[in-house]
């Protein structure tokens, strides 16, 4: 089946391939087409900046986490829309470990078979720029690179050297885009700053992406994108009966969700409603409650002062009331959160204190379910991904632990996934579907409605 789609890819880090992928995005749009966006990697901000332009949510594509299949079907089942876009992650050719492809968006490229558009910022160079390009072209024997965009060029000049150089390897030239700091998003520790944050962002992201759109051959990416291989498209599984309700934090200190963990929860009979631990006063009526990742400690002054909140969550845990919660979760179920020197009171559901560092912790992670907890009924091995700047302090020492890791920090001693009552936080970030997660949370708060 015909499947249009293109990969946005980068040399590195920080060439621009968000507002790049959005730009694109937004010029498609333009001509009427409707585009599905994809994130390769475990990031959850930049899918954001993704469906803020395309109106679409964006599926993360992640080998890792997910499996070659999973990642597969979750592409092909997922690509509704005329046009794919999927943003890369890091350098093109960097996987999990040095010397690896696995997990790299070019690895993803390869599996869903798609063109790429390789992102090189020229801001430094000019006739090397093709040495460059040269490189990873010829890295890998197929490198699926369909054209180059230049980002950050300076001048006239500047570009024509550039051109001129690329001129002898005969790649095409898809897009240029001049330097200038107007066109750079926010960003912060972890990246750039979370679309949830400000509408103003969102209406600065459309700023940006239609300045930059002007800067491609629009009909060059189409016709790029229409030339994609044939796939088998993978249908969506069907739905189970609505059995039970789930409450999902969501509001601008938790936003941290894939949004293949949510629809799976969805396939399995769960009823989601939404909520904000920051404004409001009651949970809604759930039999079980799931609390993402975010950045807590941006609101840590808010999330202190509804107390009302703070007591339902404990009560609704002591109650034995299933909870899942990642990153950002259990940090708000810990006893405070210490940023800036300004100590915040949390929910004080774990003996243990949170404390932001300015050492970042971003690992895949691989251990094993030691014991069974809400989202799962047997040991096994697992994978999943870590990614914060706090720690936990004066973890008490019979605290109960869910996970062994062989590769990953965790909360501490290479421990993870805390456990008290029915209720599992950990820092790690798992992939429902890797396992039968979202069919577990959703039996036992099932169950729960039951009692």
């Amino acid at each position: 089946m015909k499947l249009p789609r293109i990969v946005i890819a980068g040399a590195t880090s920080g060439v621009g391939k968000t507002s790049i992928a959005c730009s694109i995005i937004y010029a498609l749009q333009k001509r009427g087409f409707s585009v599905q966006p994809f994130k390769v990697g475990p990031d959850y901000i930049d899918p954001g900046y993704l469906s803020s332009i395309s109106k679409n949510q964006t599926y993360n594509l992640d080998a890792w986490l997910m499996g070659e299949n999973h990642l597969f079907n979750s592409f092909t089942s997922n690509s509704q829309s005329n046009i794919s876009v999927i943003e890369g992650v890091m350098g093109y050719y960097d996987g999990f470990g040095g010397d690896s492809n696995y997990a790299s968006t070019h690895h993803v490229a390869s599996l869903t078979k798609s063109p790429v558009l390789l992102v090189l910022d020229a801001s430094k160079t000019s006739r090397s720029i093709a040495a460059t390009a040269l490189g990873f072209l010829k890295f890998h024997r197929n490198s699926r690179i369909a054209g180059i965009i230049l980002n950050k060029i300076g001048s006239k000049k500047h570009e024509l050297l550039c051109k001129s150089a690329l001129g002898q390897i005969k790649i095409p030239i898809i897009g240029v885009v001049p330097k200038n700091p107007l066109l750079d998003m926010p960003s912060r520790h972890l990246g750039l700053v979370s679309t949830s944050e400000s509408k103003d962002l969102k209406i600065q992201i459309r700023k940006i992406s239609k300045i930059i759109s002007e800067c491609f051959d629009v009909d060059q990416i189409i016709k790029i994108a229409k030339a994609s291989a044939d796939l088998n498209k993978k249908l969506k599984p069907a739905h189970k009966k609505t059995k039970t309700t789930i409450a999902v934090a969501l509001d601008t200190s938790f936003n941290f969700y894939y949004q293949d963990n949510l629809e799976a929860l969805r396939r399995e009979g769960a009823n989601l409603k939404f909520f904000s631990p920051v404004k409001d006063k009651i949970i809604p009526k759930c039999d079980g409650l799931y609390i993402g990742g975010g950045f807590p400690e941006v609101l840590g002054d808010a999330l202190e002062k509804n107390q009302t909140m703070k007591k339902s969550i404990k009560k609704l845990s002591e109650d034995n009331l299933p909870i899942y919660a990642e990153c950002g979760g259990l940090m708000y179920l810990t006893k405070s959160i210490l940023s800036e020197n300004k100590k915040y009171k949390m929910i004080g559901l774990f003996d243990a204190e949170t404390k932001m560092t300015k050492k970042m912790r971003l690992n895949y992670t691989k251990g094993k379910v030691t014991v069974k907890n809400t989202i799962s009924d047997k040991l096994h091995d697992f994978k999943g991904h870590e990614f914060h700047y706090s720690q936990l302090d004066s973890v008490a020492s019979d605290s109960r632990f869910a996970y062994s890791l062989e590769i990953g920090e965790g909360i501490k001693n290479h421990q993870d996934g805390l456990i008290q009552d029915n209720t599992l936080a950990s820092y790690g970030h798992l992939y429902f579907d890797s396992s039968e997660y979202a069919e577990t949370f959703v039996k036992n708060c099932s169950n729960n409605s039951r009692r």
